[in-house]
């Protein structure tokens, strides 16, 4: 196949995903196949937490409109036009999909494919029906990505190179395992945010979608903020309080209540709001339902903490306290040219 069939199929996959919102939803009949996956999609979504108790209805819309918006033909072809493909004989890759959130792995899908290589995918038993069901619907647009796409369930064997992805503990095995094979291997990372107490309410409504979207499980997550000395939290916790209703869900209730527990009996000083917990620490993993927090002096001396950190961050909100960081509200819509652990999936991909 080439590029050009590829990105055409994607685009018509798009188009399919644009369909499907949560509040706003309107067929579109001049999609492609829909009398074939529409309604077994609608009926897919709305089964979705009963395989993933993490994944609802409204986190799996959002991601599906996500990928909908980065596979328009235009976004393909910025995305793709500063690289140089060459016209080599295709690699097999292989894939170690993570399931933290709904399609996280579907980037690097759709990178080995658009590269001119096969995949080889072992997903995730946490998000293993979307990413069928797409590529079912990518097989029926084009028969010839039968050939190109092989969904497995045991060991990954047969190939050339391979993108993992895990926490650090499974990473350490990725990486001995893999050794012998060029690869991209992920670890853990998490997002933080700088703040200086001159945010607006609507920076800090944004802010609030940064850390509670798909219940802060992504690594795009903020899951500490960097606060000046004297930073008064009222307006932050007047902010967040329109997102009050995610205790309702009973999974993310429970991390509540374990991880307030924890605190309470270590007796660490806490900031609770009754959904959010805030502790001070230097750490920048915080479990579920808690946000670390860490004083600073200056903007130079938190720049320089998060360079020598580098390796642990995926990304830095502010507003534009420091170069290459995010706008508020934004972790969770990557353009596809912005690399997860800020390596360039494709140019790994064609020069392999």
């Amino acid at each position: 196949m080439l590029q050009n069939e590829i990105k055409k199929s994607f685009v018509e996959l798009g188009l399919f995903l644009s369909q499907f919102h949560l509040d706003n939803y309107q067929e579109n009949k001049a999609v492609k196949n829909n009398d074939l996956f529409h309604d077994d999609f609608i009926n897919l979504i709305e089964l979705s937490q009963s395989h993933n108790g993490w994944f609802t209805p409204e986190n799996v819309y959002f991601s599906i409109q996500s990928w909908a918006i980065a596979l328009r033909e235009e976004n393909l072809n910025k995305w793709l036009s500063s690289y140089h493909f060459k016209n080599s004989i295709p690699k097999t890759v292989g894939l170690v999909l993570a399931g933290n959130i709904p399609l996280v792995g579907f980037h690097d899908f759709l990178s080995v494919l658009l590269s001119g290589h096969n995949v080889t995918i072992k997903t995730s038993s946490n998000d293993h029906y979307l990413i069928q069901f797409l590529i079912k619907y990518l097989i029926t647009i084009d028969y010839r990505f039968n050939e190109k796409i092989n969904l497995i369930e045991g060991k990954l064997e047969n190939f050339d190179a391979v993108i993992a992805t895990g926490n650090n503990n499974t990473a350490r095995y990725f990486e001995y395992y893999f050794k012998d094979k060029p690869n991209i291997i992920r670890k853990n990372r998490n997002s933080v945010a700088i703040l200086t107490g001159k945010e607006t309410k609507e920076d800090l409504l944004l802010l609030g979608e940064d850390i509670f979207r798909y219940f802060g499980l992504g690594c795009r997550n903020v899951s500490k903020i960097f606060i000046p000395k004297g930073y008064n939290f009222d307006a932050f916790f007047n902010a967040i309080f329109e997102f009050q209703d995610i205790v309702k869900y009973e999974r993310y209730a429970n991390n509540y209540d374990y991880n307030k527990a924890v605190y309470l009996m270590s007796n660490f000083k806490l900031l609770d709001n009754g959904f959010l917990t805030l502790k001070e620490d230097e750490s920048y993993s915080s479990p579920i339902s808690s946000i670390f927090y860490e004083y600073y002096n200056s903007i130079d001396e938190i720049e320089k903490k998060l360079s020598n950190d580098a390796e642990q961050i995926q990304c830095i909100v502010s507003n534009n306290l420091i170069p290459n960081s995010v706008n508020f509200g934004q972790t969770q819509k990557p353009n596809l040219w912005d690399y997860a652990d800020n390596i360039d999936t494709i140019q790994f991909l064609i020069d392999l």
